[in-house]
């Protein structure tokens, strides 16, 4: 495994034994390479177990035209998955000629979550984007393609900073950010649902979460029975944990 490689590790006290061995409050296995793509000014490959997403960022010195002149970049993101990311092949959206409203939800969510940790006026008049591309999927893509982009993220703003496009003491990243999947299956709460998890839960849940432990971005639904304040605190409770894992594992990559 290469230096810029990085894998979760267990610290779990649960009994409870998951279908694929984990405990409740495991992650699957994390691992995330960074600068995988050497095309793009930051990229990197996370994979949370079979779920695997690429995650490239462009840089560009400018900045749409309804910014212009004010001082701020901007960030944004598109996501989207192969034909046989799944176990049957879908159609491209691009053939198709329309893109579907889960791909437009969960490409707001990406940039959302990146921009809360940005400051666009330290950015500068540029522009990075985020191209999310799920090669396989196997539950928590969104989770997955989220916590990989803020390390591709934070790889082009290094690239922008030698390029002399951002200011040398700017500081455009206010904080680390990271996702993961939580969920109720069987009555009991459990960390980061594989897909044959995923639909079982009887409620669903999708948190982000700041490195230093704030909430960015909170989905939750009821599958089936509706949960309780009990169940929720115990939801975030397992997702903030995670979460943490999470950031260990992006900053040890980023070698910060």
């Amino acid at each position: 495994m290469s230096d810029d490689t990085t894998t979760s590790t267990s610290t779990s006290t649960s009994t409870t034994v998951r279908a694929d061995g984990r405990r409740v409050d495991d992650l699957r296995a994390v691992t995330i390479e960074k600068g995988w793509s050497s095309q793009a000014e930051g990229s990197a490959l996370v994979s949370f177990g079979d779920t695997k997403v690429l995650c490239t960022a462009s840089f560009t010195n400018g900045v749409p035209r309804w910014l212009t002149g004010k001082g701020k970049g901007w960030v944004t993101a598109e996501y989207s998955m192969l034909p046989r990311a799944t176990n049957s092949r879908n159609d491209r959206e691009s053939v198709k000629g329309k893109i579907g409203g889960r791909t437009h939800e969960i490409s707001r969510l990406i940039g959302r979550s990146l921009r809360a940790v940005v400051d666009t006026k330290a950015l500068g008049e540029n522009t990075i984007v985020l191209d999310c591309d799920v090669l396989q999927a196997d539950g928590g893509t969104r989770t997955a393609a989220i916590t990989g982009a803020y390390v591709a993220l934070a790889q082009a703003i290094e690239w922008g900073r030698e390029k002399k496009f951002i200011a040398q003491k700017a500081s455009p990243l206010t904080d680390s950010v990271s996702a993961v999947s939580v969920g109720i299956i069987d009555g009991e709460p459990m960390l980061d649902l594989a897909y044959v998890e995923d639909v079982r839960a009887e409620t669903d849940m999708n948190v982000v979460v700041t490195g230093s432990g704030l909430f960015v971005e909170v989905q939750g639904t009821a599958e089936g029975a509706p949960f309780d304040r009990r169940e929720l605190g115990e939801l975030l409770d397992l997702a903030v944990a995670g979460a943490a894992d999470l950031t260990r594992i992006q900053l040890e990559v980023l070698g910060k």
